[in-house]
């Protein structure tokens, strides 16, 4: 398995000792940190190429409409 070395502040080894013990260990919980990075990325691309779709379907979403849902879903 091919090895990496990363170095962190105090915060982030603080922030990595606290996940360890949830994902078996510190390599277990950088290599879960490393997949929900690459997930969110690629729901990221693909929101990105619906909307990119949509936009050249039906036009750009209107600000306005975006607006009015922001204020009654309370986003």
């Amino acid at each position: 398995m091919p090895r990496t070395t990363v170095r962190l502040d105090e915060n982030d080894d603080a922030l990595l000792g606290e996940l360890a013990a949830d994902h078996g260990g510190r390599s277990g919980a950088i290599r879960a940190a490393i997949r929900s990075l690459a997930a969110e990325r690629h729901r990221m691309d693909e929101l990105s190429a619906f909307v990119a779709t949509w936009d050249a379907e039906v036009g750009p979403v209107d600000q306005a409409e975006v607006a009015a849902m922001v204020e009654r879903y309370g986003l």
